[in-house]
């Protein structure tokens, strides 16, 4: 890199945004590990492997605690740090909260000027702005590789809070954003994004889960999770597990972003996105007329996806058209079980 030349924040980078994640087969035998949490107020804590901790403070309150960072997911600074935020504040809206504040997390190499990381800073200051909450402060290390996330208190009623483990036969599945996220962005890092969907995918990875959040408790909801870095498959393994049900994934209806369909063709993946598809074997049936790259494509590792939600069958429609495109009804929990899931092309 010259002086001349522009910073790009994910040649800095291994891995981009939450496929940098440790894949599922490495943390959830951890979980197992930890001692059993005995609080009576903790009404949700890392056993379901839920998007956020949830901590009663009265019958009428809540809080929410939430964590997440990663290393550069685009190459502009001021994008890293809206992703970042978004991606954050998301795990608040995935148990049906309210963000309140939040503190950055920060890791920034010496190599780079300070103006990038008051860049990072501002995108993120916009975008918990957009969530009507402030930054109030921090904590920074020096690191080899660009680092940014927040953590997030929000607040929600104790009997309002929507976890991954309440989803029940008979509900469908519906989700709010496309997938594709991963695939684009890996592209992006590797000078492949021919079609330059980069854009695309910011648009998408910054824009809050806050409305759709807003939408769904306005209906019966049984279980809710975001779609981040364990993918679309990922996250749903983790709302069958935890409820005890199985499931079947509808693959032509999962809003997909187009050009995904073209790079992962082309063989561009994440690594994240194939340590998600080794784990999910053991979990997941793909029927014969799902392709190799479909399934690669249901498993990528999302940074700031979507909502994922189980509701009732007869209020589905009702909830899609509320959303908006592009949400979607993309399969259906079906009988209680091991947390097995099928993926076939299309509903029956």
């Amino acid at each position: 890199m010259t002086a001349n030349e522009p910073i790009r924040l994910t040649k800095l980078a291994k891995r981009a945004g939450c496929a940098a994640k440790h894949p599922p087969g490495f943390l959830l035998p951890l979980l197992g590990l930890l001692p059993p949490v005995v609080d009576p107020n903790v009404l949700i804590g890392s056993s379901t492997a839920d998007d956020a901790a949830v901590y009663k403070l009265s019958d009428e309150l809540a809080l929410v605690l939430t964590t997440d960072f990663f290393t550069p997911i685009v190459d502009d600074p001021r994008d890293f740090g809206r992703v970042a935020a978004a991606n954050a504040l998301s795990d608040v809206y995935a148990m049906g909260g309210k963000p309140l504040s939040a503190l950055s997390i920060v890791g920034f190499p010496d190599s780079l000027p300070a103006t990038v990381l008051a860049e990072v800073l501002s995108g993120a200051a916009a975008i918990a702005a957009e969530a009507g909450i402030a930054i109030v402060g921090g904590h920074t290390i020096k690191s080899e590789e660009p680092i940014f996330g927040l953590a997030v208190v929000g607040t929600v009623h104790p009997q309002r809070v929507l976890s991954n483990a309440g989803a029940k036969p008979g509900d469908v599945l519906i989700l709010t954003k496309p997938l594709g996220l991963g695939i684009i962005s890996t592209a992006a890092k590797n000078d492949q994004d021919s079609r330059g969907a980069i854009a695309e995918a910011i648009r998408v990875m910054t824009t809050l889960n806050r409305a759709a959040t807003e939408v769904l408790t306005r209906f019966e909801v049984h279980a809710l999770t975001d779609v981040t870095g364990f993918g679309l498959l990922g996250h749903l393994r983790n709302v069958t597990a935890a409820s005890g049900v199985t499931a079947e994934v509808w693959a032509d209806r999962v809003p997909i972003l187009p050009a995904a369909r073209e790079y992962v063709a082309a063989g561009v993946v994440p690594g994240g996105t194939r340590a998600n598809a080794k784990f999910l074997a053991d979990w997941v049936q793909f029927e014969g007329t799902v392709s190799p790259d479909e399934q690669l494509l249901l498993c990528d590792a999302q940074t700031s996806g979507g909502l994922l939600a189980a509701v009732p069958a007869a209020v589905a429609e009702r909830v899609v058209e509320a959303l908006g495109s592009p949400a979607a009804i993309v399969g259906q929990i079906t009988v209680e079980g091991k947390g097995r899931i099928t993926v076939r092309r299309d509903a029956e």
